[in-house]
């Protein structure tokens, strides 16, 4: 049998043996192969964990010069002085007293008296109607009354004589009985004839419109030529403005302490603010409360006074009431701003020298004992003229040196007056050397930023 067309099992019969070589090199090939593939990950394993280092390290050196660099920040001294305790509300602008003018009688509309807007004294002739007809009414009702006056002297002439004949025995008792009861009804006629000319005198002084009050006078709601009804038509309205009132409500649960300094017959101040509670309009006292609660809100209605000479409140504006309880003196009183909250409860930030001079801030805890709109008491924590941190706190931590700067202006552009009593916009002004660092240390922490976002990548 030819050793070709042999098999594997007459091979091995014969002593022929099966070839090892290349077997044992395709096994060394894929030894290598794995080697490589091996080196190759531990090289990018490598890479990838030397930039994790690298990214580190820059971030923990950037981070550091950050801290080491001073920030920027605003402050104002802790204040010692007497405060007020008040009670807040929101308050609407009324007049104390609001009149209607309407005319009382019917007729044309003349020419008006006054000047939209103009201040009118109680008695001021305001307005007119034609008093040409009401004129008429009157000569026709004296002419009525001198009518009647003549058939009452007529009258008492004739009962003069029949009483005289009477007396004489001349005519009989029916006579003069009747004459008497002709006098009598002349003189009825006459006191209705006085009553007609009065009522006709005081229709024709209606005509003439006076200003029920002091105060100040609207805008005309009839121009002149209309034929007005009377007690119908609108014809303007005059609100007193000085003294003004304001009311407003509060919850029946501050409503005790309030009626119990109003039946110790104390003066309770009221201050008027603006819409926002920022600026102060005007001061007045309470003057009283109503007497029932209002079921469906639970509040009281209250009504303060104000002697607004400066016309500072106008009617339907919206106020901001403080009603003030008690003034509390010596108090400690800090920027709502500067109060900050952390695990260990309220505490400021103060700034501090330290050793070497530098001003550094440091972490304060503070008691406080109630807000005041704007500002806080505080019990205990600070001490009078302590520098504390108003704005520029988030980036602050014990230690951190920082630059003090002054207190920024609105955002928006305001004008502002310069020393030699011109005003210029504030957003022109030149920059200051602490908002300079601060926009340097804004630009810095921008740059850090992107090159982080670039390594990551």
């Amino acid at each position: 049998m030819a050793i070709d067309y042999a098999s594997e099992s007459d091979v091995r019969a014969y002593g022929g043996q099966t070839p090892q070589k290349p077997r044992r090199k395709r096994t060394l090939i894929r030894v290598v192969v794995y080697l490589v593939i091996a080196a190759a990950v531990g090289f990018v394993v490598w890479r990838i964990y030397r930039d994790k280092q690298q990214v580190a390290a820059n971030t923990a050196r950037q981070a550091a010069m950050l801290q080491s660099r001073p920030v920027p920040v605003q402050v104002t001294p802790v204040e010692q002085k007497a405060m007020p305790i008040y009670l807040t509300a929101l308050g609407t602008v009324t007049p104390y007293m609001s009149v209607t003018v309407k005319a009382r009688v019917s007729g044309e509309l003349l020419p008006v008296k006054f000047v939209e807007g103009q201040e009118v004294r109680q008695g001021e002739t305001i307005l007119q109607i034609d008093p040409k007809p009401y004129i008429a009414a009157l000569d026709q009702a004296k002419g009525t009354e001198a009518h009647d006056e003549a058939l009452l002297q007529n009258a008492q002439a004739e009962y003069a004589r029949y009483k005289a004949l009477y007396n004489a025995g001349v005519t009989s008792k029916e006579t003069l009985d009747a004459d008497a009861a002709s006098l009598g009804q002349y003189q009825g006629a006459i006191a209705s004839d006085k009553a007609a000319v009065e009522t006709a005198q005081l229709q024709l002084s209606w005509c003439t419109i006076q200003s029920p009050i002091n105060g100040k006078i609207g805008l005309r709601l009839v121009d002149p030529g209309n034929l007005i009804s009377a007690n119908t038509t609108n014809l303007v309205i005059v609100n007193q403005l000085r003294p003004i009132s304001v009311y407003f409500t509060l919850p029946e649960n501050q409503l005790p302490q309030v009626l119990q300094r109003l039946r110790e017959d104390k003066r309770m101040p009221v201050d008027a603010y603006d819409r926002g509670d920022v600026q102060k309009l005007a001061q007045g006292q309470l003057l009283t409360a109503d007497n029932q609660i209002d079921t469906t809100t639970g509040t009281d209605r209250m009504k303060a006074v104000f002697a607004n000479e400066n016309e500072a409140l106008f009617p339907n504006q919206f106020v901001n009431i403080h009603l003030i309880l008690e003034n509390r003196r010596n108090a400690l009183v800090v920027p709502s701003a500067a109060i900050q909250s952390g695990n260990q409860g309220p505490f400021v930030w103060t700034v501090t020298k330290d050793d070497k001079g530098t001003m550094v801030s440091n972490m304060q805890p503070v008691k406080i004992a109630l807000a005041e709109g704007q500002v806080t008491i505080v019990d205990s924590g600070v001490a009078p003229g302590a520098s504390v941190v108003v704005d520029g706190a988030d980036r602050l931590r014990p230690g951190q040196p920082v630059v003090v700067s002054k207190t920024r202006q609105a955002v928006s552009s305001v004008s502002v007056e310069s020393p030699d009593g011109t005003s210029e916009d504030s957003s022109k002004l030149p920059l200051t050397k602490t908002s300079q660092a601060a926009q340097a240390a804004t630009k810095l922490a921008r740059s850090h930023g992107a090159h982080q976002k670039r390594t990551q990548q």
